[in-house]
Formats: structure tokens, C-alpha cells, sequence
């Protein structure tokens, strides 16, 4: 009759290689990254505000940023603005494309994500976790502190 010390050895490295097989899995968002990410500080009396951030693509595809979430606000949109007769506008858009090898600046004045109808005053240093989604499937949920708007540095005469 066998030992059954290799069928133990056998059935202990099993166990061991399925309980570590999620230590082993591979990152859910190899090919992006996120720096810098945070909310707009303003007004307590103010509804809505932006959230900014540099999302980095490694990858040899574009990827589009189709939706945003978060919770502290009733709505979270995409946007950009737009020049319409020489006036600055906000607009909804459809998704940010993040070209492959490069980043998609979200700043203001520029792309972003739109937090609207804030369900309550933010406060200056709480982190607001904001879950990005793409096109590919990817989810990536980022902390984003809220910071007071820095001001332009004064232009030399």
C-alpha cells in the first residue's frame, strides 16, 4: 500500500496554491494609473464642484473614461468646456478618451468630473472615494482629498 504523505503533500500545496490564487491575480487595472486626484473646496453653500486628475494609460489601446460615482453627491457627469462666442461654458460629455501610452489631463477650465447636487458641505482634507469606469471594464476607485482652489500666481510686469 501507498504512503499517504505524497497524496497529503499533494493536497496541502493544492489548498496552499488555491488560497493564495488572489495574491496571485493580476492588478484589475494593469495599464492605468491615477495622480494627483482632488475635489474643489468651495462655498458650503455651493451645489455642485469638480474633481481633477491626471489618469495615465500604459496600454497599447485607448481607453475611454465612460462614468463616474461617488458618494457625496445626487449625480456625477463628465464634462469639458467649451468656447461659445468667446464665453466660457460647461458641457456634459460622453466619455474621456485616455490615449494609449499617454494621460488624460482632467483640470480646471478644461475636462473634469462634475459633482452635482453635493448631498451635504465638504470639508477641507476629507477624501471623497470616486470610482472611475471605462469602456474596457476596468473600475478603479481613487481617494481624492478636498483642497482649497489654488491661486494663479500673479503675472510679472
Amino acid at each position: 500500500m501507498p504512503s499517504p504523505r505524497p497524496l497529503l503533500a499533494l493536497a496541502l500545496g493544492l489548498a496552499l496554491l488555491l488560497a493564495a490564487t488572489p495574491a496571485l491575480a493580476a492588478d484589475p487595472a494593469p495599464n492605468l494609473s491615477v495622480a494627483a486626484p482632488h475635489v474643489r473646496l468651495l462655498p458650503p453653500s455651493a451645489k455642485n464642484t469638480g474633481a481633477f486628475m491626471v489618469i495615465t494609460n500604459r496600454g497599447p489601446r485607448d481607453v475611454k473614461l465612460v462614468k463616474a460615482d461617488n458618494p457625496v453627491s445626487r449625480a456625477t457627469e463628465l464634462h469639458t468646456h467649451v468656447d461659445e462666442d468667446g464665453v466660457k461654458k460647461m458641457r456634459q460629455v460622453p466619455f474621456i478618451t485616455v490615449p494609449a501610452g499617454g494621460d488624460a489631463v482632467l483640470a480646471p477650465g478644461g475636462l473634469h468630473v462634475m459633482l452635482i447636487d453635493l448631498l451635504r458641505p465638504l470639508r477641507e482634507g476629507e477624501v471623497i472615494a470616486i470610482t472611475l469606469s471605462f469602456d474596457d471594464g476596468t473600475r478603479l476607485v481613487i481617494d481624492a482629498p478636498v483642497t482649497r482652489p489654488v491661486a494663479p500666481a500673479p503675472h510679472p510686469k
